[in-house]
């Protein structure tokens, strides 16, 4: 019958199948599913895995920075300092006592560089801070009228009259507290060049403070006072400190008697 049908009869009945819905063609023999080959199961396409990056190295640790000692630049500053004028100067730029931060002023000296004494206290109290100078409070309205009894002032134009004043510290310890062991080492050096330079003749370490610490010692200052010690070579007078005798007036008449002392020793010497 296929032999038969010509070219439109045979596309006639195709589309009338698809017509109906035919959507598969049909061979001229039936086909075994059985012998099909069996469905490969569905995989997901493997993908290489992309190689590991390398773990970033781990930065190079900074160099640590060399650590500061406050008493060794001290040292070094103080020792370069050539007159007065450089010492106050390095000490103004000496950044490492903490004192600095909370003080007002630098409290360098006051009096006569050239006089035959120097005085050395402790630290500036809060009018020392205001003003500038050395033993300007109650202490030191005290401290001038005791060496004025011997005939001895800071602004006296005899050097052999004269004082030339400075203290431990130079800037106010918070509260009017006493220094601490790191503040007196590192202002230590400072205190060492400024006797230097001033070169007196005779040194009076007013209070516990400047004489156990530059006399290196444990003594107290009432065991200290009224006997002679030797300090970079200058003989060193320690004395009660003008502020212990406002609080203990009878002590008064130690200070009298550290002053003749005084006086004598300046007779003696050439």
């Amino acid at each position: 019958m296929q032999g038969q049908m010509d070219w439109h009869t045979a596309r006639a009945l195709l589309e009338w199948q698809v017509e109906l819905g035919a959507t598969e063609a049909i061979g001229d023999s039936p086909v075994n599913s059985y012998d099909l080959p069996a469905d490969t199961p569905w995989k997901p396409p493997v993908r290489p895995r992309p190689a590991a990056r390398p773990a970033p190295a781990a930065p190079a640790p900074a160099p640590a920075a060399p650590a500061v000692d406050p008493v060794a630049e001290a040292r070094a500053r103080a020792g370069a300092a050539q007159d007065l004028d450089a010492l106050r100067a390095a000490m103004a730029d000496f950044d490492h006592c903490e004192l600095k931060r909370g003080a007002r002023s630098l409290v360098f000296s006051d009096g006569q560089p050239t006089a035959r004494v120097m005085i050395v206290g402790e630290a500036p109290g809060s009018e020392e801070d205001r003003q500038g100078k050395p033993f300007v409070g109650r202490a030191g309205q005290l401290l001038d009228r005791m060496f004025a009894a011997i005939g001895m002032a800071r602004d006296h134009p005899d050097p052999g009259r004269a004082l030339y004043i400075t203290n431990m510290l130079p800037w106010r310890p918070p509260g009017n507290r006493d220094p601490n062991a790191q503040e007196l080492a590192m202002m230590r050096p400072f205190v060492d060049r400024h006797i230097e330079l001033a070169a007196p003749d005779v040194l009076l370490f007013m209070g516990r403070v400047s004489a156990t610490t530059l006399l290196q010692t444990a003594t107290g200052i009432t065991q200290l006072r009224g006997n002679w010690h030797d300090f970079l070579h200058r003989p060193v007078l320690p004395m009660l400190h003008p502020a212990y005798l406002l609080r203990n007036p009878a002590a008064k008449r130690h200070a009298w008697a550290d002053l003749l002392t005084l006086q004598a020793k300046l007779r003696s010497l050439p």
